[in-house]
């Protein structure tokens, strides 16, 4: 049960996003307010509020941003995407809500005939939807994808993109310190904190000691971010002036390390393959590669619907390997087919929410699978049509990426837009086999969207705002005019 500090800290959250806004550059405030809201606020804990969806530690920041942008600054925002394909997968992110809601109004109910008794018993229900529900959903998916409208906008200029990575190795490295603590007295600080643990700690224990899990969801998931921050910092040792890079590498040594301490199998390869990646190979192959990352996570679930994928032979390659990974291994795979075979039930628009996508026993309700990647849930619970819409819009920036960099081979890409996207590809990578979707993912989609509109403008387009000069909200005119792109 969270305690008054989380409910605090959720109230306070917009009042600290206005004071970011009010003393920093709008790059910097947009950035540090969703990354802060994710590092910083409570897991678990929300606010309940009829017909609108929960505000929790992801809605509260998204919204938080946009109302400032709109109401509080002289910015002019626009939200949609300049390309028609983008335009068309925010639609169907947006409104397959419609189609859910009101293709799942019947309960799910769960009965028992005892004692050879002619009657039924309930046992448990899950609620059907309504239209009323339809408004919630909406505002929900609305929110979510708050973070990919702004930073197209706002973040894709080579000072935004710095600032995504110079907020990632930030944010770990003071991370770093309480993380460490729970490597070594074990993962207590949101108890302390906040006044409750936000998930299983069976789970925290590995290798005969602790992962780290802090204010987030899972241990996958700090150890994801600390590999992205160790891409990210990386990057910004490559690009230092030689005079101090010394120091930027001994950040990037020190995140690795503490990365090897988090103790996940996925991040770490990621790290290890990435890592000298981002440092030496050439900028247009990091792009290449973040490609060939977003083709693969697109095409597996479609694979794995139609039971394309050597499941089987994966696991036993693995076993050679590592018995206790294939074992994980084997059982994620195990669930998923259960899984797909529910949302073969439901195809086109999915079950919608409550848990009516899962697997549950028909008598008592137990559920019996536990939806691990992120695809499986959006197709569980939007069918089709919302997988095409999420996984799209997260993908498309990074193939769109990959045909101007084919097309323009004679055009150096930025130094920084390489990482990100990398960033963004094994995000997309991960989440085929957890659920590590965050708010920071949608940024770094939306700033790879906004860097390739810009870089390649539709043709008779008008001058865009990323060549436009972005003020400081507070900070005098001579101020404003160093942050001109």
């Amino acid at each position: 049960m969270p305690n008054g500090i989380a409910y605090l800290m959720l109230l306070a959250w917009p009042f600290l996003c206005l004071v970011l806004f009010r003393t920093q550059s709008v790059e910097r405030a947009i950035v540090w307010s969703i990354l802060g809201g994710y590092l910083l606020l409570p897991p678990l804990a929300e606010f309940n509020l009829p017909l609108v969806p929960a505000m929790d530690k992801v809605s509260i920041p998204n919204l938080s941003v946009l109302a400032i942008l709109v109401f509080a600054t002289a910015h002019k925002v626009q939200l949609l995407p300049e390309g028609r394909i983008a335009r068309i997968l925010v639609a169907i992110f947006i409104l397959c809500a419609i189609p859910t809601v009101l293709t799942n109004p019947e309960p799910i109910l769960f009965e028992v005939l005892r004692d050879a008794d002619p009657i039924l018993f309930l046992i448990d229900a899950l609620p059907g939807q309504s239209v009323r529900d339809i408004g919630s959903v909406l505002i929900g998916q609305v929110l979510t994808i708050v973070p990919f409208l702004i930073a197209r906008q706002f973040l894709s200029s080579e000072l935004g993109l710095r600032e995504i990575l110079t907020a990632l190795m930030a944010g770990a490295l003071v991370y770093s310190i309480p993380s460490l603590i729970e490597i070594r007295f074990s993962p207590q600080t949101n108890v302390w904190i906040y006044g409750f643990f936000q998930h299983s700690f069976e789970q925290t224990m590995r290798a005969g000691g602790f992962r780290p899990i802090v204010f987030l969801p899972h241990g996958l998931w700090l150890a994801l971010f600390v590999c992205t921050a160790t891409i990210a910092a990386a990057t910004l040792a490559r690009n230092t002036p030689p005079i101090n890079r010394w120091k930027a590498l001994l950040w990037t040594l020190y995140l690795f390390v503490f990365l090897l301490l988090c103790k996940s199998a996925a991040s770490i390869a990621y790290g290890l393959l990435l890592v000298p990646f981002v440092y030496f190979a050439p900028r247009r192959w990091m792009i290449m590669l973040a490609t060939v990352f977003a083709f693969v996570a697109v095409t597996y679930p479609m694979l794995r619907n139609f039971d394309l994928v050597p499941t089987d032979a994966i696991v036993g390659k693995v076993a050679e390997v590592n018995p206790l990974r294939a074992q994980s291994l084997g059982f994620r795979f195990d669930n998923e087919a259960q899984l797909l075979d529910r949302a073969a039930e439901k195809p086109a628009f999915g079950w919608s929410g409550w848990g009516r996508s899962l697997v549950r026993d028909p008598e008592d309700g137990e559920i019996l699978t536990i939806p691990d990647g992120r695809w499986i849930i959006v197709f569980g619970s939007f069918g089709w049509l919302g997988y095409i819409g999420e996984f799209g819009l997260l993908s498309l920036p990074l193939l769109l990426l990959g045909r101007h960099a084919l097309r323009n081979r004679d055009v150096e890409p930025s130094p920084y837009i390489g990482a990100v996207a990398l960033i963004l590809g094994i995000t997309l990578m991960d989440m085929l086999l957890n659920a590590t979707l965050t708010p920071f993912t949608w940024l770094t989609a939306g700033a790879v969207l906004g860097y390739v509109e810009r870089v390649a403008p539709r043709p008779a387009s008008k001058p865009r705002h990323a060549f436009r000069q972005t003020p400081v909200i507070g900070q005098p005119r001579e101020k404003q005019r160093r942050s001109i792109l």
